[in-house]
Order: C-alpha cells, then structure tokens, then sequence
C-alpha cells in the first residue's frame, strides 16, 4: 500500500507514536520523520525538567512538522507528532492540507506501564496527566482513525494500515 498522503501519528505521550511511525512508514514504502526532532532545545529543556509545553512553544514545532509535511505532500511520509489539540492538528493542516491523522489510543493503565519502561526519553510520565487533560480527540470532519495500541507493535501496525485503507475508500 503507497499513499500520496503524509500520516501524522498522534496520541499522548506513551502510546507508542516512536514505535508505530517507523513501522508504518515501512509498510507504507514512504518516508518517516520523528517529530520530536522537530523541537527547539527550549522546548526539551521544559519537558525534561517535567514542565508541560505551553502553546507558545508548540507554534514553531507545529510549523517546522508542517514544513516538513508539505514537502513531502503527493509523495507522502509518516511523522509523528502528538497533536493533542484540534488546534495543534489545524496548525498542521494549514501547512499541509492534504495530512491524515493516525490517532494512538489506549487503556491508561496500559500507557502508563509503557512510559514506566522506558529509558532516556525526556518525556516523564509525571507529564500524563496534562496530556490526557489537553486531548481533543479526533473530531468528525477531521481526516483521521483512531486504532487502540494494544498488542505488539506488529499488531498495532497491521490494524493502522488496515484502518487507513478504508479511509482510503
């Protein structure tokens, strides 16, 4: 399956945008690009320090993901991005119109076992409880699926494809 469409993988920290996005793109034959490269060392210092982004400091990201993004419009890629709000997910669709949203989601207990596991990412899971309570799911009229990440990586690819395809159509 080769889509012309750029996949934002989006969900809380944890869900496993780092894990899916690379995998996706591999199956998809196009490109990925990690979305938190796209951050300012300010942003990495907040976070790291366990202080939540505010969304002065999104903008720049947001637009450097979107730049990106419309470079790769008709030829399509995968980044990951966490794009929490339907205005962050906007932001990105004023860069690239033509972006699809692959929405992460899961059982919290599951996605904060996840982060406990994890080593020498900046992200701390004290930090969960803002992103759960900035989350704007994917509204309706938003081009978009939602696929639950639980299972093995492997799985969760195969229903994100899956999901995409009928979108798709």
């Amino acid at each position: 399956m080769n889509t012309p469409h750029v996949v934002v993988v989006m969900g809380v920290a944890g869900t496993g945008k780092t894990t899916i996005g690379p995998l996706l793109a591999a199956e998809l034959g196009v490109p990925y690009a990690e979305g938190d490269d796209f951050h300012p060392p300010e942003n990495i210092a907040k976070m790291s320090a366990g202080t939540p982004l505010e969304d002065a400091d999104r903008w720049p990201w947001l637009d450097a993901i979107g730049r990106w993004a419309h470079g790769r419009a008709g030829f399509g890629g995968v980044v990951s991005s966490s794009a929490l709000k339907r205005s962050y997910r906007d932001r990105l669709r004023a860069g690239a119109p033509g972006a699809v949203f692959l929405h992460l989601t899961g059982d919290r207990s599951l996605i904060e076992e996840r982060m406990a596991q994890r080593k020498g990412h900046f992200m701390p899971a004290a930090l969960l409880d803002s992103q759960y309570a900035t989350l704007q799911p994917l509204e309706v009229d938003e081009a978009g699926v939602a696929v639950d990440v639980s299972g093995t990586p492997e799985d969760i690819t195969r229903r994100a494809v899956a999901a995409l395809r009928r979108l798709e159509n």
